[in-house]
């Protein structure tokens, strides 16, 4: 049999969909808590184990204890075996010790369920001596060693485990959390990790935009065809993060949240930094629509950064009310747009093409993948 070790983050993206852009400290944890935030790693894994269990009869799951992994893997019907300490509370320590133990039991592949702070512990844990895999389950997801999504990482264990991908060099990004959630991206590169090569399967680093003046003066006209041609009166508008969707409200004179998801109606914001909880009250029975812009290097349109905008809030606007926005350098990134909102059937009906504005007057029919 074949020996997958398995790690689970239970807090890991708690933040996203309560608008405070991850779960680091016990703080920010409490505060997630407060405002009604619901675990989001253990259905991740889940799903991703039950996406593997066609092939259960051939796969010892040696996972950490308790709701770090074993809890999953008792509840999919997978044989393993549990190491560790059962915690009601868990710690970046307990990720670390759990992956050292479970690296010794001599695993073929240890997979972990979290976002880059989870991947670092990982890092610090087994560096390169064993491969590892992420299925994404936190806010921020800058490094490379993640899947799409956990069904691509689950595809992408099997072949590794019984069809012999190879492995590759993937960057693990550190980002320094309490400066995204004052709006300012401060990440760098951490070190490596190896993990499988699928590229059809898994993301990569998270690519910032260039700021040219010719992406500038893109970004600038795409703006004004939105201003001039899109916005109509009496309709909320759920904006994206990014300095896409940003140069927008500064057409507007209107003081966007980069990083952060706002409410514009009536060509004023209505609403910074919002969560899922008040754009669902703020657009109940009301005209709305979604604008995003896709992440650089990855072209994630839902599920990476932006968890506010949850599957209730995109089902609530409607698929055809979703606006995407992007520059033409970033569209030459990507073969095509990917969406991940932890709603498995949601992600299927967005699938397939969708209207992409690059410039004042162009559009492009991009695949969501």
């Amino acid at each position: 049999m074949k020996k997958l070790g398995l790690i689970v983050n239970p807090i890991a993206g708690m933040g996203g969909a309560v608008g405070l852009k991850g779960t680091d400290g016990k703080e920010t944890l409490e505060k997630a808590r407060v405002l009604g935030a619901n675990t989001v790693a253990p259905k991740r894994a889940k799903l991703f184990l039950s996406v593997l269990k066609p092939a259960k009869d051939e796969i010892l799951i040696v996972a950490a204890a308790g709701m770090m992994g074993a809890s999953e893997a008792q509840s999919t019907g997978f044989e393993y075996r549990a190491f560790g300490e059962v915690k009601d509370e868990t710690s970046a320590q307990d990720t670390m010790n759990a992956a050292k133990i479970i690296m010794d039991e001599g695993v073929d592949l240890l997979v972990f369920c979290g976002g880059d702070g989870t991947a670092r512990n990982m890092m610090d844990a087994v560096g390169t001596q064993v491969p590892i895999l992420g299925v994404p389950t936190g806010v921020k997801m800058h490094s490379a060693v993640f899947a799409f999504n956990p069904e691509s990482a689950a595809s992408t264990a099997y072949r590794f485990l019984f069809e012999g991908l190879p492995l590759r060099e993937a960057e693990v990004m550190d980002v320094d959390e309490e400066a995204f959630r004052g709006g300012r991206v401060s990440a760098r590169l951490y070190g490596y990790v190896t993990t499988p090569y699928e590229p059809n399967l898994m993301q990569g680093t998270k690519v910032a935009s260039p700021q040219t003046e010719d992406e500038l003066r893109n970004q600038a006209a795409i703006a004004i065809y939105f201003i001039d041609k899109v916005m109509a009166p009496k309709v909320t508008y759920i904006v994206g993060p990014g300095t896409t969707t940003r140069t927008i409200t500064d057409l507007l004179d209107q003081k966007k949240t980069l990083l952060g998801v706002d409410l514009l109606r009536d060509r004023r914001i209505v609403a910074h930094d919002v969560n899922e909880k008040e754009i669902l009250k703020r657009i109940q029975n009301k005209d709305a629509r979604i604008v995003v812009t896709p992440i650089g290097g990855q072209g994630f349109i839902f599920g990476r950064g932006n968890q506010q905008i949850s599957p209730s809030v995109i089902r609530q606007v409607g698929i055809k009310n979703i606006i995407v926005v992007a520059t033409k350098s970033k569209l030459r990134q990507q073969r095509s747009l990917r969406v991940d909102t932890g709603d498995p059937s949601l992600d299927e009906e967005i699938r397939g093409k969708i209207n992409v504005i690059a410039d004042y007057g162009e559009q492009y029919s991009m695949t969501v993948a």
